[in-house]
């Protein structure tokens, strides 16, 4: 009984999780306001704009939309996968991906993105290189490779572990369905016996 409540209660304690991702939703909120006034201030100049200007302020609005992709990622992913899956009455509004993604999936999904939004920010500076020093750009791509090699490392991680477990699957379970045993095999070699003297009294039947 003392077990049953105690593990109760551990499984119960998932849903401490759920104001990580309430709170989640009040930064996606906030990042949503600043998309839009990044979006006035790019509408209000973009008459006397040049077109490095046009394509920063377009660089601006892709990296503030990656980052909020990155966010409702993870407020999807990581609610189905540890607190809860969503009970949606209409599920042809679920997005194809949602229940698909485990964790191995989040943290590549998670990093793509960040070298995503690495790479805008570096392109940003590259775009505008009088205003960012040669020390900053050095830097950022430092960071950038960082990012990128990261992601090299984790999906590498990832394949060598899938292919431990298939070959450990393979020494341990030659037959996936269990069927090689001594009665299945002493079944087959009836078979076969049943199969060749059914085959010898055709041909004397056919014989008479």
């Amino acid at each position: 009984m003392i077990a049953r409540t105690l593990e109760r209660g551990l499984f119960a304690s998932r849903w401490l999780m759920a104001p990580f991702y309430v709170g989640l939703v009040v930064g996606l909120v906030v990042l949503l306001v600043k998309f839009l006034q990044e979006l006035v201030h790019f509408a209000e100049g973009v008459l006397h704009a040049t077109e490095s200007q046009v394509i920063l302020g377009a660089l601006s609005l892709i990296d503030l939309s990656l980052t909020a992709n990155l966010i409702l990622l993870v407020i999807f992913s990581g609610y189905e996968n540890f607190v809860s899956r969503m009970d949606l009455h209409d599920q042809s509004e679920r997005p194809e991906w949602m229940g698909k993604v485990d964790f191995s999936g989040l943290k590549m999904k998670l990093i793509a993105s960040i070298v995503a939004i690495s790479a805008i920010q570096l392109l940003k500076s590259f775009m505008d290189l009088g205003a960012t020093s040669d020390r900053d750009i050095y830097w950022m791509t430092v960071v950038h490779a960082v990012f990128v090699l990261s992601g090299v490392f984790l999906a590498l991680s990832d394949w060598l572990t899938d292919q431990a477990h298939g070959k450990s699957g393979d020494s341990h379970a030659p037959n996936p369905e269990g069927e090689d045993t001594e009665e299945h095999r002493a079944k087959e070699a009836a078979e076969k016996r049943g199969a060749a003297a059914g085959a010898e009294a055709g041909a004397k039947a056919a014989e008479h």
